[in-house]
């Protein structure tokens, strides 16, 4: 898969976890829809930080010839996915709400906006 595909499959699932995320912080917990997009979401986020790892780092140095400091987010994501969900399984409410609340503004807010910096993608498509 080319790195153009790879960017374009990443965006799909990383933008509507934008809009999932968000609602899931602002809406009441432990309903039946707080824990059908939760799961949604964190699907999403496995599949879009496993995609990322396929994709080489566009700025700043690289580790063998492929990983950047942006794919820290990636490894972020495959940790703390697993670890809030057996969180709130074990009943630890305050363990998970800690735990998706880092990996909303980690790895959406400030990896998403780092996407934004001159040379990325986004950057070209959204400023010329």
């Amino acid at each position: 898969m080319s790195y153009e595909h790879l960017m374009y499959a990443h965006l799909v699932t990383v933008l509507p976890c934008v809009l999932i995320g968000g609602l899931l912080l602002i809406i009441k917990k432990r309903t039946s829809i707080h824990r059908y997009f939760g799961r949604v979401y964190m699907i999403l986020m496995l599949i879009t930080a496993v995609i990322t790892l396929f994709m080489p780092a566009e700025v700043g140095p690289q580790i063998f010839n492929h990983f950047g400091w942006i794919h820290s987010f990636s490894f972020l994501t495959l940790y703390t996915v697993p670890t809030a969900y057996t969180a709130i399984r074990k009943g630890n409410v305050k363990k998970h709400k800690r735990k998706m609340i880092l990996l909303y503004f980690g790895a959406i807010i400030i990896a998403g906006g780092f996407t934004l910096v001159p040379g990325r993608y986004l950057h070209q498509v959204l400023f010329g």
